[in-house]
């Protein structure tokens, strides 16, 4: 990060610790999955005038790897109620605070300490292929130096051994971190609905809006439109859509690799029926 925008980010940071009482906590969270469009989303979103991201940063990352830093330090990172109250003085709807944080749908604590901490929060799920999406993050976690093994198989293959016995260490040490658990569980992240079987009980199903990100980007103005219904929010403006953070791949996937992976996922594919609605996209 330039020195002046570090800068710029520490005043901004020391301005909202001194102001955080008087800050707005989010009413909704993008929480996954990554390598699903939640950039995408986030910054379509961010364009209407009565949905406030976060001051800083769109993902703050609170509830999966700073939950030792409190409350106040979440806080610090929203717009001031002032500003929220001006809006709704203006639009005659009460804005509502948002951020993005694609891990909170896969740590294993993010959950329990959402519902604790943001009682009554809604929360949106973007699902993708699961295959796409472990092929996806390879790239990612490999352009950025967390992944040391450039063949995709083999890296599906270590998955297991890396990960293994990475969700106990967490919840028994609740503050500490996992590398493999964050940045190596490329077919774990997938499985969706084992995910939101463990967050439903927590906060309610009509508090989860889940996502086909296929359909997301193939009709953006109808994905819009849901969110903006399960948030209770007018349509107001034009937001541009547009794709984010998509990465190029050195060679594809092979058929026979490809094929194989879709065969795993099968089973839980077929569990997200229930909460799209409809097939998968990339099952039909």
């Amino acid at each position: 990060m330039p020195a002046l925008k570090r800068y710029a980010h520490a005043v901004s940071w020391t301005a909202g610790r001194l102001t955080s009482g008087r800050r707005v906590l989010p009413a909704f969270l993008i929480i996954g999955a990554q390598r699903s469009g939640t950039t995408s989303l986030y910054r379509a979103l961010a364009q209407h005038p009565l949905i406030l991201k976060p001051v800083l940063r769109k993902g703050v990352h609170y509830f999966d790897l700073a939950y030792d830093r409190g409350l106040p330090w979440y806080r610090a990172h929203f717009p001031l109620r002032p500003t929220a109250a001006r809006l709704e003085r203006r639009y005659g709807y009460r804005p509502q605070a948002f951020e993005s944080s694609p891990y909170y749908l896969f740590h294993p604590l993010a959950g329990p300490r959402i519902s604790v901490d943001l009682p009554g929060v809604k929360l949106i799920v973007l699902v993708r292929d699961p295959v796409e999406r472990a092929f996806s993050a390879h790239a990612h976690e490999l352009a950025r130096g967390f992944e040391t093994e450039p063949d995709f198989a083999r890296a599906v293959e270590l998955e297991e051994e890396r990960l293994a016995g990475a969700v106990e260490a967490l919840v028994t040490s609740p503050c500490s971190t996992s590398t493999a658990h964050r940045h190596h569980a490329y077919l774990a992240r997938g499985r969706y609905a084992e995910q939101l079987a463990r967050l439903e009980p927590l906060v309610g199903r009509e508090r989860i809006l889940v996502l086909d990100s296929g359909r997301f980007f193939t009709e953006p103005e109808t994905a819009y439109d849901r969110v903006l219904a399960f948030l209770g929010l007018p349509h107001i403006g034009t937001p541009v859509f547009e794709r984010h953070n998509a990465r190029p791949r050195p060679a594809p996937m092979p058929d026979t690799l490809r094929r194989e992976l879709s065969r795993r996922f099968e089973e839980d594919d077929a569990l997200l029926l229930s909460w799209l609605g409809a097939e998968p996209s990339w099952r039909c």
